[in-house]
């Protein structure tokens, strides 16, 4: 489910891609979370997404799966200029085949472990 809404939305699929999102659902890309009500705020948030994304891995844990994908280019507004080619990470939540929680993460998690 993940990758193809990565790839509908590399393809410029916006459309496509918001059809992915549960409504309501919660997105957060380096913001305090937004809640999409409408299919609309849907298009909208996945229009805001300057790049396109090929999935690289996911991993899991509990209710939440981690993707980390490599940013490149996509038909449609905005650039994504000198990310092409970098890394991003999402954490999302799928409930019913649908993306509930949409999180941007940092693209290197930090250490676990004791600090010495």
């Amino acid at each position: 489910m993940i990758r193809s809404w990565a790839d509908a939305l590399r393809k410029g699929d916006v459309e496509g891609a918001a059809t992915f999102f549960a409504l309501p659902s919660v997105v957060a890309n380096g913001t305090p979370p937004v809640v999409l009500h409408t299919r609309a705020d849907a298009r909208l948030f996945n229009t805001s997404l300057p790049c396109g994304a090929r999935l690289l891995r996911t991993s899991s844990a509990g209710r939440f799966t981690t993707a980390t994908f490599r940013l490149t280019e996509r038909p449609g507004s905005g650039a994504c200029g000198r990310g092409v080619g970098l890394e991003a990470r999402t954490t999302f939540v799928i409930s019913g085949g649908k993306i509930r929680e949409w999180r941007r993460v940092p693209d290197r998690p930090a250490p676990s472990g004791p600090v010495i």
